[in-house]
C-alpha cells in the first residue's frame, strides 16, 4: 500500500542549519499573528496561538507542499467573527472547536476526493473582491482597540460611522500606543530584523504603557485569560455540527482557496508543483488537530509560507521547527504575551490588513468586462454588510448565474456556402429556408439550456414557400444537447417535414446520438438524416451536402 507520507523527506541533513533558523524567524512571528487572529475572530487569543502551533506542526507531515505554513487565516477569522454560534454562545469554546474539526473533515474529504481541480472554477473577481473586502473589513474592525472608544452598530461599517461622529471620545493614550506601532513596524522592517521587527514594534510599542504610566490602555490580560501551559485535547459536539455547517463550508471553500494559490506559485525543492488535493488532505488534517487541541480553523497561509521560504527554508522541517517555537513561547513567555497591549495589537492587524489589499487585481478585473466588474463590486459590497461565510457564497452563486446569463447570449448560427475544391464561405443566415436548395447552419457557443430561445430565434423560419429545401445543422464538437436543445431542433425539424423539406444534423457524436436514440428524436429526424463525425474534418458534413443535394434531384438515398 503506498502512503504519500512515508514517502516524504523531513529533514535534509545538508540544511538543518537554514531550515531552523527560517522556522525561528516564523514561530517568533507567529505568536504576535496567532493572538491577532484570535482577536479579529473574537474568542481567546490564545485559540489563535494553539491553531498556529498545531496547524505548521500536522501541516508540514501532511501537505503535499514542501513550504505550505498552515495557520488561522485573517480571512478565515473574519469569518469565525460573525457565526453567532461561537460569538454569542455563552460558553464559545465548545463552538469554536467543532467547527474547527468539522472545517478540516470537509478539507479532508475534499481531498481524499481528488477534488483539487475544482478550484479553477472559482472567478478570480469574486477572490478579489473577498480578498479586499476581508482587508477593509481588518483594518475597519480594529478601530475600536486602537482608538480606545467601544462603537456599536450592526456591522463594522456603521461602527466605524458611529466612531467618526465621536472622535472628541477616543481615549489619545490607547491612540498613540497604537500610532507609535505602525510607526515602529515601518521603520524597523527596513533594518536588519526585517519580518522580525513587527515583533519587537509590537512588545516596544506596549513597554511603553507602563513606563509613561497609562493605567488605562487594555492589555491582553484584561480580555482574555493566556495560559503558559499547552492545549489538552478536547472533543467536538455533535449536537452543534447542523447549526454550523454552513461556516465550515464557507471557511473550507476560503481556505482552500487560499491554500491553492500557494500550491500553484510555491514549487517544491525538487522544481515540481504540488497536488491540489494533497494540499487539501494536508489542510484538511491540520484543522482536524487544531480544533482536537482548542485550536480554531486553519488552512494554508500565503503570507506565513512567503516568510518560511524567504527566511530560507530547504525543507519540512522549517515549519516544524516553527510549531515548536510556538509551543515554546506559550510554555517560556506566556505571562509576557498577557502584557501586550491591545493598541499594539491593532496597529500590527491595520498594517496587516493594508497589506492586504490588493488594489492592482481590482483595477485588472476592472478591465476585463462587465460581468467581472459586477461580481467583484457585490461580493466586496456583501463582504461588508452581510456575515463572510454568506458573502463568499453569494459571490460564488452570482458568478455562475451570470456567467450563465452571459453565455447563453453569445450563442452565434452562421451559414455557409460551400463550392467545390474552396473554404465555405460565412454569412449571416437568411431569413426564411429558402425551396430546393441545401442550407448549411453552423451554431458559435455552447448550446446548453439557456442558450436554447437565443439559437431558435436565429433559425431561419420555415414558411409556405419553404418546400423540397434541406437544412443540414453542423454539430461537430457537441457531446452533450440536453433536452431543452433536443425539443428545439424536433420542432424545427417537424415544421421542416410538413412543408415537405428535411433537417439533417452533421458531424453528430456517437454519445449524442445514443441520445437521440433514447429520447425517440432520432426517429422523429430519421436515422438516414444523421451523419456521425469522423476523424476528417468536414468529411460528414460532405456526405450531408451530397446526401441532401440527391434528395432534392429526386433521388432520395433512404
Amino acid at each position: 500500500m503506498d502512503i504519500p507520507i512515508l514517502r516524504r523527506q523531513f529533514i535534509n541533513r545538508a540544511t538543518v542549519r537554514e531550515d531552523l533558523t527560517a522556522g525561528l524567524v516564523l514561530g517568533i512571528q507567529s505568536i504576535p499573528d496567532g493572538m491577532a487572529s484570535g482577536l479579529l475572530a473574537l474568542v481567546n487569543p490564545v485559540y489563535g496561538l494553539y491553531s498556529y502551533m498545531t496547524g505548521v506542526l500536522t501541516g508540514a507531515l501532511f501537505t503535499s507542499s514542501v513550504f505550505m505554513s498552515v495557520q488561522a487565516t485573517s480571512a478565515m477569522s473574519l469569518i469565525i467573527a460573525s457565526v453567532p454560534e461561537v460569538t454569542q454562545a455563552s460558553d464559545p469554546n465548545a463552538p469554536l472547536f467543532t467547527l474547527a474539526v468539522l472545517t478540516g473533515v470537509i478539507m479532508l474529504t475534499a481531498g481524499l476526493l481528488k477534488l483539487g481541480s475544482l478550484i479553477r472554477f472559482v472567478p478570480n473577481s469574486v477572490m478579489v473582491g473577498f480578498v479586499n473586502a476581508v482587508a477593509l473589513l481588518i483594518i475597519l474592525g480594529q478601530l475600536d482597540d486602537f482608538t480606545g472608544y467601544n462603537t456599536t452598530g450592526p456591522n463594522r461599517v456603521v461602527r466605524t460611522l458611529d466612531l467618526l461622529r465621536n472622535l472628541d471620545q477616543v481615549h489619545v493614550p490607547t491612540l498613540a500606543v497604537g500610532v507609535l506601532t505602525i510607526i515602529l513596524i515601518l521603520t524597523l522592517e527596513k533594518t536588519r530584523l526585517k519580518a522580525l521587527g513587527m515583533v519587537v514594534a509590537m512588545f516596544f510599542a506596549s513597554l511603553v504603557v507602563p513606563l509613561a504610566g497609562a493605567g488605562e490602555v487594555a492589555l491582553a490580560r484584561d480580555i482574555a485569560d493566556i495560559p503558559s501551559s499547552l492545549p489538552a485535547p478536547v472533543l467536538p459536539s455533535l449536537a452543534l455540527v447542523p447549526g454550523l455547517l454552513i461556516p465550515a463550508l464557507s471557511l473550507a471553500f476560503v481556505g482552500l482557496v487560499q491554500g491553492a494559490s500557494i500550491t500553484g506559485s510555491v514549487a517544491n525543492p525538487d522544481g515540481s508543483y504540488p497536488d491540489a488535493s494533497g494540499d487539501f488532505v494536508g489542510q484538511g488534517a491540520a484543522g482536524i488537530a487544531a480544533g482536537l487541541l482548542q485550536g480554531m480553523p486553519v488552512a494554508g497561509s500565503m503570507s506565513a509560507t512567503s516568510l518560511v521560504v524567504g527566511a530560507g527554508a530547504r525543507s519540512r522541517l522549517a515549519n516544524i521547527a516553527a510549531g515548536i517555537t510556538i509551543a515554546l513561547g506559550i510554555l517560556l513567555f506566556g505571562q509576557l504575551v498577557g502584557l501586550i497591549a491591545m493598541p499594539a495589537l491593532a496597529g500590527l492587524l491595520i498594517v496587516i490588513g493594508f497589506r492586504t489589499l490588493k488594489l492592482g487585481q481590482v483595477t485588472t478585473v476592472w478591465k476585463t468586462g462587465l460581468v467581472q466588474q459586477t461580481v467583484m463590486l457585490l461580493t466586496f459590497v456583501s463582504g461588508l454588510l452581510v456575515p463572510l461565510q454568506y458573502a463568499v457564497l453569494m459571490g460564488v452563486g452570482l458568478a455562475v448565474l451570470l456567467y450563465v446569463f452571459q453565455q447563453s447570449n453569445r450563442i452565434t448560427v452562421v451559414a455557409w456556402t460551400m463550392s467545390a475544391g474552396e473554404y465555405p464561405v460565412e454569412s449571416a443566415p437568411p431569413a426564411e429556408v429558402p425551396a430546393s436548395r441545401v442550407t448549411i447552419l453552423v451554431p458559435y457557443g455552447s448550446l446548453f439550456f439557456a442558450a436554447a430561445p437565443v439559437f431558435n430565434e436565429q433559425l431561419p423560419a420555415v414558411t409556405e414557400a419553404s418546400r423540397r429545401a434541406v437544412v443540414i445543422l453542423v454539430l461537430r464538437g457537441e457531446r452533450d444537447l440536453g433536452s431543452t436543445f433536443m425539443e428545439v431542433i424536433t420542432r424545427y425539424a417537424d415544421a421542416l417535414r410538413q412543408r415537405g423539406s428535411r433537417l439533417m444534423l452533421a458531424g453528430v457524436d456517437p454519445l449524442i446520438k445514443e441520445q437521440m436514440a433514447r429520447t425517440g428524436m432520432l426517429r422523429a429526424i430519421g436515422q438516414q438524416n444523421v451523419f456521425l463525425v469522423e476523424e476528417r474534418v468536414g468529411q460528414a458534413l460532405l456526405d450531408a451536402v451530397d446526401a441532401a443535394e440527391q434528395w432534392i434531384a429526386g433521388k432520395p438515398t433512404a
